[in-house]
């Protein structure tokens, strides 16, 4: 999903989103590509970080060539790749 296209108020994968989104998360999805990890590997790596149904979400910063976003979730700051962040299902706060 290109950024630009993204309707506010609608659900959204966070890999999609720009610096500066602030949401919730609604859900984690594993079935699309999530990079070198297996589904539920990923899934559970995300949950050990903080990324539960309903905790707070925000993108706070991106590297240089839009990867990898740094990411604020529950209080804690942390590094994710935008193919991984595609598995977490965000909706705006």
């Amino acid at each position: 999903m290109n950024p630009a296209s993204h309707i506010p108020g609608q659900a959204a994968d966070l890999g999609a989103l720009p610096v500066g989104f602030q949401g919730r998360i609604r859900a984690i999805r594993v079935d699309g590509p999530g990079g070198p990890l297996p589904g539920p590997e990923l899934e559970r790596r995300l949950l050990e970080l903080g990324f539960t149904e309903g905790a707070p979400v925000e993108i706070l910063h991106q590297g240089l060539f839009r990867d990898p976003i740094a990411v604020r979730v529950a209080g804690s700051t942390v590094a994710l790749r935008r193919r991984e962040a595609r598995a977490v299902i965000v909706e705006p706060a």
